[in-house]
């Protein structure tokens, strides 16, 4: 039955039938047909790849429209260009590492504010990968060693926070900085002793140049004392102040498409190939079961649900960027996340508590 057929049967100037009849139709919709669509350019930090599934899961199955969204999903070429387009507003909201964010606003005391509004990564993902052939088992083995990492790698900057977790010297290990193509070669051909690295990127790279698990010895930074966060989606200020709604219904499609990937991965990484037809997607699985299984499904995140920050964790990560960089000032809390965009803590809780 159509809109019009219900409508009940009424004569009408002909200048003015068409124009009521709409009218009265156009009454009978929901509101949120009505709604106006708000844009959002969202920034991934790197290519689509399989952690980008949650994201491009809500935009094909209409989770963001649902919302009254219309997002735009770009590939990006790391954490620090993804902020820096956010803050040009270029991009309203994206998706980076919360430590190039804390990094970031210190550097830029008088710039854009832009702020983590839901953590993804609940731990860093940054791991040292090194040779068990080389007599390490543990940190302490790595004295003396040589460690290779681009400038720019997490893991090299935060050697810092690594090393006073594990009683290490600040310069107890050789590093040498290298194109972040050649980092899991150099391993591979044993020109180094171990590298650093995102943990789920780096050890399908080794894995892709003949290297197993059994040949490595790795080291997570959160399972050795390491608190930062890790990837966040982060939002300009200014839009979230003027766009409340839309940041927080941006969050709720993501949290819905976020649970059902942790459900199913295989179906999710499906929509990461719709966009990019060209990925492995046996690959592209694993990398996305690695990521939830190390830095989303956490302890904290059974307990608290995924998305919010401990305050006390927080303060204390902010602090550790701060002195490990060498920032010229430290940021507080507020200005880093924004919790009150996020949905509930119900619908926050993906996984079930320990225990249970």
């Amino acid at each position: 039955m159509s809109l019009l057929s219900v409508l009940p049967k009424c004569t009408f100037p002909v200048g003015l039938r068409s124009v009521t009849v709409l009218t009265a139709a156009l009454s009978l919709l929901p509101i949120s047909a009505l709604a106006e669509t708000t844009s959002i350019r969202f920034q991934l930090d790197w290519r689509f790849e399989g952690p980008a599934a949650p994201f491009l899961m809500a935009a094909e199955k209409g989770y963001f429209a649902e919302e009254g969204l219309n997002v735009q999903i770009d590939s990006g070429s790391g954490s620090a260009g993804a902020i820096n387009r956010v803050a040009s507003g270029a991009y309203e909201m994206g998706f980076g590492d919360l430590n190039a964010l804390v990094e970031f606003l210190a550097e830029n005391p008088n710039g854009p504010g832009i702020q983590g509004v839901y953590i993804v990564y609940d731990g860093t993902p940054a791991a040292v990968f090194a040779r068990k052939d080389r007599g390490i088992e543990s940190p302490a083995d790595l004295v003396g060693k040589t460690i290779a990492a681009p400038a720019f790698d997490t893991g090299y900057r935060a050697w810092g926070v690594f090393a006073a977790a594990n009683e290490l010297e600040h310069d107890a290990v050789e590093w040498q900085n290298v194109d972040p193509t050649l980092r899991e070669t150099l391993l591979t051909r044993g020109d180094v002793d171990a590298i650093t690295g995102f943990y789920f990127t780096s050890l399908l790279n080794l894995e892709e140049r003949g290297m197993s698990e059994d040949d490595l010895t790795i080291l997570p930074f959160p399972e050795y004392g390491v608190p930062l966060y890790g990837n966040a989606i982060i939002a300009s200020e200014s839009f979230a102040e003027a766009n409340p709604e839309a940041v927080q219904g941006f969050l709720r499609a993501f949290n819905r498409a976020l649970g059902e990937t942790i459900a199913d991965p295989e179906a999710a990484i499906e929509y990461v190939k719709n966009r990019d037809g060209l990925i492995n997607v046996a690959m592209e699985t694993r990398r996305l079961k690695l990521a939830l299984d190390s830095v989303v499904d956490t302890p904290d995140a059974r307990e608290h649900g995924v998305g919010g920050v401990d305050e006390g964790r927080l303060i204390e990560a902010i602090q550790l960027v701060a002195d490990a960089y060498d920032l010229p000032s430290v940021p507080s809390p507020d200005q880093v996340f924004n919790s009150s965009y996020l949905p509930s803590q119900e619908e926050r809780r993906l996984f079930p508590a320990e225990g249970e």
